[in-house]
C-alpha cells in the first residue's frame, strides 16, 4: 500500500506479465502466464484479478502469485491480455487466437488443401449414416459450399499429383477419387477393412491406414495397376483411426489414438520397417510437417490438449497451440493454419510455411 494513501496498494504490487505459452490457443484452451504479483494479497487476503483479452472477460483455472491458467472464452480474437487487480493494471502482452470459419461439420481428422488454396473438410457422420452433404469446400472468401454429396463416413482426405482430391470411407473400407470440380466421384480402391487416414508419397503412392492394423500401399492413378493394394506394414489397432504424414526423406509417420497417455507416433522406412518417432503422447490424431522438419500433431502432453510440436529428431516437444477438441490440422499456403476440432475448423496466423504435401 501507499505510505500517503495506507489503504491503496502500490503501483509496485501491480500484476506484471512475463510471457505466454503456448504460441497460441482456440477458444476453451487456455494460455499459461508466468509473472509477479498475479495473485495479490491484502489485508482482506488473496485477491482474485480480473483478466481481458481485448474487451471480452476471460476466467481463470488456476491463479497463483507467479503463474496463472487463463481459458480463452468463446468469441474472444488475438487481442492484448491484461489482469487487473486492486485498481491496478498489468502491462499488456498480444495473446494469439484462432477464430471460427466454419462450424457445424463433423470432422474425425485433417481437412486438406488444393494448388489454389481452397479448403476441404468433412461431414463424416456416425458410423453407418450417410449425410447430405459429405465434404465442403471452402475458398478464399472462407465461404463454405458442398462438393461431394453421398459418400458414407469420410474419414480421411489428400489430395493426389493428378490434383483430384482422395477421400476413404471407413464405412466402406474404400478410397474414393473426386474430380476438381466434385462432379465426378470414382472408386479407387476397396477392401482396406475400416480405411482410415490416407498420404500419398512422392512417387503417387496412395497410403491407407485400416484401424484393425494394417496400413496398406496403394499403386497410383495411371499407372499399370492403379488402384493395386498391398500390404505395406502392420501395427496395433486403433480405437479410433489412424494419421498418416509424409516427411521429406520418404519416411511415414503414423498415429494410433488408444485409450493410453503414453502412446507413439510410428516411424515407417519405404522397406516397412517399423521404429518410433517420438511417445508419450494422449489420443495423437491429425498430422502436418512444416519446411523445417518439425512434426505437429493434435494431441496432449504432460495433461494438456492441443497441437504439440515435436522437432524433426523427435527428441523435444512442447504444447504450441492449446485446445481441448482438436482433431487434426493443415497449413495453408500464406503462413497460417487452419485447426479442426470435431465440428469447426478455426483460422490461425502462425507465419509458419508447411511442407508441400504433394
Amino acid at each position: 500500500m501507499s505510505l500517503l494513501h495506507p489503504n491503496r496498494p502500490s503501483t509496485s504490487q501491480a500484476p506484471h506479465l512475463d510471457h505466454l505459452t503456448p504460441r497460441a490457443a482456440i477458444p476453451g484452451g487456455s494460455f499459461e502466464i508466468s509473472g509477479s504479483h498475479l495473485l495479490p494479497v491484502t489485508n482482506d487476503g488473496p485477491q482474485l484479478p480480473s483478466a481481458t483479452f481485448g474487451d471480452t472477460t476471460a476466467y481463470f483455472d488456476l491463479v497463483r502469485p507467479n503463474r496463472a491458467l487463463l481459458r480463452v472464452p468463446e468469441g474472444a480474437i488475438a487481442s492484448d491480455l491484461t489482469l487487473r487487480a486492486n485498481g491496478l493494471s498489468s502491462n499488456v502482452l498480444h495473446a494469439n487466437i484462432a477464430v471460427p470459419m466454419a462450424d457445424e461439420l463433423h470432422l474425425v481428422s485433417n481437412p486438406a488443401i488444393d494448388a489454389e488454396g481452397n479448403l476441404f473438410a468433412m461431414i463424416s457422420g456416425p458410423r453407418g449414416e450417410r449425410t447430405p452433404i459429405s465434404i465442403v469446400r471452402i475458398g478464399r472468401d472462407l465461404q463454405a459450399r458442398p462438393f461431394a454429396r453421398d459418400l458414407l463416413n469420410v474419414t480421411g482426405l489428400a489430395f493426389g499429383p493428378d490434383s483430384y482430391l482422395y477421400a476413404s470411407s471407413r464405412a466402406e473400407g474404400t478410397v474414393y477419387r473426386i474430380s476438381p470440380e466434385g462432379d465426378h466421384i470414382s472408386t479407387f480402391a476397396e477392401g482396406m477393412g475400416v480405411a482410415t487416414g490416407i498420404a500419398f508419397d512422392r512417387d503417387g503412392n496412395l497410403f491407407v491406414g485400416d484401424r484393425s492394423g494394417t496400413i496398406f500401399k496403394v499403386g497410383p492413378y495411371g499407372s499399370h495397376n492403379p488402384g493395386e493394394v498391398f500390404v505395406f506394414a502392420t501395427l496395433e489397432p486403433s480405437v479410433a483411426a489412424y494419421h498418416l504424414a509424409f516427411r521429406n526423406d520418404g519416411i511415414l509417420l503414423v498415429t494410433a489414438p488408444s485409450t493410453s497417455s503414453n502412446q507413439p507416433i510410428y516411424a515407417i522406412e519405404p522397406n516397412g520397417d517399423t521404429t518410433i518417432f517420438y511417445e508419450g503422447l494422449g489420443r495423437p490424431q491429425g498430422l502436418a510437417l512444416d519446411d523445417l522438419g518439425n512434426v505437429y500433431v493434435a494431441a496432449s502432453l504432460r495433461g494438456r490438449r492441443g497441437i504439440i510440436r515435436i522437432t524433426p529428431d523427435g527428441a523435444d516437444a512442447e504444447l504450441f497451440i492449446a485446445g481441448n477438441d482438436l482433431v487434426g490440422l493443415c497449413f495453408l499456403d500464406d503462413g497460417c493454419a487452419t485447426l479442426a476440432t470435431g465440428s469447426t475448423l478455426y483460422h490461425l496466423d502462425l507465419g509458419i510455411t508447411g511442407r508441400s504435401l504433394v
